[in-house]
C-alpha cells in the first residue's frame, strides 16, 4: 500500500466512522454510508467489514446495519480520563470508595480483555495488593470482566471464550466450564462475582456499564480480602455499586 493510498483509506475510515457516530446510536445502511463518501458499494462493504474486524463498528445481524462498536466507544472512555468524562466519573468511584471502605474500579473492554482505566482506594484500615491501573486481563478474570463477559450475547461470549481459554489456567486454575457458570449466575443474580483469581485472596463484585446503543462499554467494581467479602457484605454493598454504575451509564 502507498503512502497516498494508505492515507485516503484511513480517510474514507474516519469518515465512515463520523457519519456512524453522528446518528447518535442509530444505526446506519451500507446504503447511506456509500452515498455519504460517494464510493462504490462494494468498496464501502470491505471498508466496513475492516472496521467491524477491529471492533471500531458492529453490524446487527438482524438489519445488517452498523453502529459503533465496542473499541471506539473504548478508545471514548480512554481518551476521557484527561477530559471531561473521566473527570465526571471520578466522584462517582471516590463516594463509592469512601462509602464501602473498599477500592473502586472504572474497567473497560479492549478486544478480549478487560482493562483497569480508573481506581480510588478505599478508607478500611485492611487494605490488599489489587489490579494496578492499566492492568489488562482476560475477559472474566476481574469482577469488572465478569460483569463485560455476562452482558455479551451467547454468541459473542462463546467466540470470546473460545479465543481466550488457553490463557485461563494462569488465573488460580479457571477454566471455561467454570467462567461461564460464573457468567450464568452473574446474569441470574444481576451482578458480578469472582475472587482468587486476578489477585489471589482478594474478592470482588461488578456492575456493567452501558451506552446509548445497549452494549456494555465499561464496568464499575469493588474489591477488598475475600474474608471481609462475605454474601452479606455483598448484599450490602450493592445499592452503592449501582447507584455508581447508574452515576457512570448517564455519562457513557
Amino acid at each position: 500500500m502507498t503512502s497516498i493510498s494508505g492515507t485516503q483509506t484511513i480517510s474514507r475510515a474516519v469518515g465512515a466512522l463520523r457519519l456512524v457516530a453522528a446518528r447518535h446510536g442509530k444505526a446506519v445502511r451500507l446504503a447511506d454510508i456509500a452515498e455519504a463518501l460517494a464510493l462504490p458499494r462494494p468498496t464501502v462493504h470491505r471498508l466496513l467489514q475492516a472496521l467491524v474486524e477491529e471492533g471500531l463498528l458492529a453490524r446487527d445481524r438482524s438489519s445488517r446495519r452498523y453502529v459503533l462498536g465496542s473499541f471506539s466507544l473504548e478508545l471514548g472512555l480512554v481518551s476521557a480520563r484527561s477530559l471531561t468524562m473521566h473527570q465526571q466519573c471520578r466522584p462517582a468511584l471516590q463516594q463509592l470508595a469512601e462509602r464501602t471502605g473498599d477500592t473502586s474500579f472504572l474497567f473497560v473492554r479492549s478486544a478480549n480483555d478487560s482493562v483497569c482505566i480508573d481506581r480510588v482506594q478505599g478508607t478500611f484500615p485492611i487494605q490488599t495488593p489489587s489490579v494496578p491501573l492499566g492492568a489488562r486481563h482476560p475477559l472474566g478474570i476481574t469482577a469488572g470482566g465478569l460483569a463485560l463477559f455476562a452482558a455479551l450475547d451467547d454468541a459473542d461470549a462463546e467466540q470470546v471464550l473460545a479465543d481466550i481459554d488457553p490463557l485461563l489456567h494462569a488465573y488460580g486454575r479457571m477454566t471455561g466450564d467454570e467462567l461461564l457458570r460464573l457468567r450464568r449466575l452473574a446474569r441470574t443474580t444481576g451482578h458480578a462475582l469472582i475472587g482468587n483469581r486476578a489477585v489471589p485472596g482478594v474478592t470482588g463484585v461488578g456492575l456493567p456499564i452501558f451506552a446509548p446503543t445497549g452494549s456494555a462499554v465499561a464496568a464499575v467494581a469493588v474489591a477488598s480480602t475475600s474474608e471481609r467479602m462475605t454474601a452479606a457484605r455483598v448484599s450490602e454493598i450493592l445499592p452503592d455499586l449501582r447507584a455508581a454504575a447508574e452515576a457512570i451509564t448517564r455519562l457513557a
